[in-house]
């Protein structure tokens, strides 16, 4: 294993020191292990509240910023933040228009955002939940809502904190969350693991001439293992299944995110882009906007995955906002296609 590390033990926790000592203009800390905005609490705003395992940046923290997340609680590597680290970021952010938890559809999560809820509300707090489930790989159509949250989980940030930010109510931020997550979907590819620093081995085994369909973005199994294909028809089977579960028609619009899990460079994304730019235009569907890069990572596993968000008018014009992290800026108004 070849990492820049001091003690294993002290991982995450240096890495948020860095990170708040990088970014003060975007991120204060409320308690060890919850991040709030700079600006926190925001009078008059929903507040949306994420968190989850460390590993995957910028998801989590870094989608708390303007437009986007007002706070997280931040867990170790592959594990769930506690109730109280969920409570202390919901308590540091909540500016009097209640609080909606926005986070990926994981038991542990489930378990203590679940019960930072109950928390929360005790101290009367108005705690809403909506849980992204857009790995399509994880559960079939008919089990949705068990489905795994991945790089899906930026298109729900974006959406529901652009409707925070316009200043809608909860009933309004919670309902375009849900409705985003109802028309998004994704799916990853993965070619090599990634080794949990704590643990000092690879999270699972992978032949040098192999790929994973389907895996999740902590090794869970997925749907497919063989031998490694060419861009083009990696790109044709993310596309393809997820064009099938999302049940778009011809014209449509959509917005196409294509996610480097960690070690997988730009280069490569655009090669993959380029088949499946291809393929939604022979489907007659109409591309608004094109997000690539690094938006939802499992430490340094090579791979990607591919996310469809389904548009209609009212969240095209919120996706179109304005938004600015840490990890991500976008300057509001302009179709970058």
């Amino acid at each position: 294993m070849k990492k820049f590390l001091n003690d294993p033990a002290n991982f995450v926790d240096e890495m948020l020191q860095g990170i708040l000592l990088a970014h003060p203009d975007f991120l204060k800390e409320a308690a060890p292990r919850a991040l709030v905005r700079a600006d926190a609490p925001v009078k008059g705003k929903v507040a949306i509240i994420t968190g989850g395992g460390s590993g995957h940046l910028p998801v989590f923290l870094g989608y708390v910023g303007k437009g986007l997340a007002h706070g997280v609680a931040v867990g170790n590597v592959f594990s769930s933040p506690s109730a109280e680290q969920i409570l202390a970021a919901t308590k540091a952010a909540h500016g009097g228009a209640g609080v909606l938890f926005l986070y990926g559809n994981y038991m542990g999560d489930i378990l203590n955002f679940d019960m930072a809820k109950e928390m929360a509300e005790f101290e009367d707090m108005e705690v809403r939940t909506v849980r992204v489930t857009d790995d399509v790989a994880s559960a079939p159509p008919q089990e949705r809502t068990k489905r795994r949250g991945v790089a899906g989980l930026f298109y729900a940030y974006k959406i529901a904190g652009a409707a925070s930010e316009r200043g809608y109510s909860l009933d309004e931020v919670e309902r375009l969350a849900q409705k985003t997550v109802d028309n998004v979907r994704s799916m990853g590819v993965a070619l090599t693991p990634c080794t949990v620093p704590a643990a000092g081995k690879p999270t699972f085994s992978i032949g040098e001439d192999e790929m994973e369909i389907g895996m999740g973005i902590h090794g869970e199994p997925g749907v497919m293992r063989g031998k490694i294909q060419s861009a083009d028809e990696v790109a044709g089977i993310l596309t393809e299944r997820i064009l099938e579960d999302l049940g778009v028609r011809s014209g449509d619009d959509v917005s196409i995110l294509v996610n480097s899990l960690g070690a997988t460079p730009p280069e490569e994304l655009y090669i993959i882009y380029r088949k499946v730019h291809e393929l939604v235009a022979q489907a007659g569907l109409k591309i608004h906007r094109v997000y690539i890069g690094e938006y939802a990572t499992s430490l340094e596993m090579a791979g990607c995955s591919l996310t469809v968000l389904k548009l209609d008018q009212e969240l095209t014009s919120l996706l179109d906002d304005p938004a600015y992290s840490p990890f991500f800026v976008q300057p509001g108004g302009a179709n970058r296609c």
